[in-house]
Order: structure tokens, then sequence, then C-alpha cells
């Protein structure tokens, strides 16, 4: 069970960790190991991802049979900060990754089209060009309102 949340996680941001916790029973979910797992998610889900890292770490052997968890938890966590900055200090951007090494940051920042602009930031995109505008057609007649304007009466 635990494994099979562990390769749920790696689909996030979707929602199969949710789905594959809702089949487990309540005695179950009580155990260490998955109460690890549902750990994960939560740091996962509430963007702590540096706190993540730390917890991983110490719960190294839980992941082992699991190929590609870490890069798929970087992947979401390139995408979270996709969708949320303009620019990112390139430090910090290293510490939600995981700490990896300058190497694989760089590709990372390469896969998703990453600047780095030389003050120690990296250029992530220009949220404002991202702003998808959304035609919103009411669809209330005044006879269905037309009742409840004579009780206001």
């Amino acid at each position: 069970m635990v494994q099979i949340l562990l390769k749920a996680l790696t689909n996030l941001p979707h929602t199969d960790f949710v789905l594959c916790k809702c089949l487990i029973d309540q005695i179950h979910l009580e155990e260490p190991s998955i109460q690890k797992v549902k750990l994960f998610a939560d740091l996962l889900e509430t963007c702590e991802f540096k706190q993540f890292w730390i917890e991983i770490d110490k719960s190294r052997d839980l992941i082992e049979g699991i190929a590609g968890f870490e890069d798929s938890i970087r992947k979401f966590i390139c995408h979270v900060v996709g969708i949320t900055y303009q620019t990112i200090d390139k430090s910090i951007l290293f510490e939600l990754l995981g700490r990896v090494s300058e190497n694989q940051l760089k590709q990372w920042m390469n896969k998703y089209g990453w600047k780095e602009l030389g003050d120690g930031t990296v250029f992530i995109a220009n949220q404002e060009e991202n702003v998808k505008t959304k035609n919103i057609t009411e669809k209330i007649d005044f006879d269905s309102v037309a009742g409840v304007m004579t009780i206001c009466r």
C-alpha cells in the first residue's frame, strides 16, 4: 500500500493520491509508514517543499523501490514555482528542489525555460502574460427572480 501511495504522489497535482488514500480502510491508515506518506502528501500540497525534503531524507527506505520518485516530485515543484513566481532567488529554487547539484539545477531551469538574471535571481515568467480571460454569461432571466424580488419589498 505504501508504494502505491508513493507512486500516486508522483502524479501530483492530479488527485491520484486522494483517490488511493480513500480506498484504504481506517485501520491501515493508522500504520506508521502510511502516516509518513500522508505527511509527505500534506507537505507537498501545502508547498512546504523544504520540509518535504528533510522528511524524505529521514525515510529513504520508503522511496527506494520507486524509480523516478524524486524527479517526479521536482516536476511538481517546478509546476508550482512556474505558476506562482515571476522571479525567484536561485538559492531558494535550489532549496525547493531538494538541494540539487548546480548542473541539475541548470537542467531543470532549461527544461522549463527559466533564465538566470545574473543578480542571483531566476526569471520564471511574466505572470501578467499568463492571465487567461474568461467571459461569463449569466443565464438568469427576470421571470426566475421575480418571485424573490416581490418578497423583498
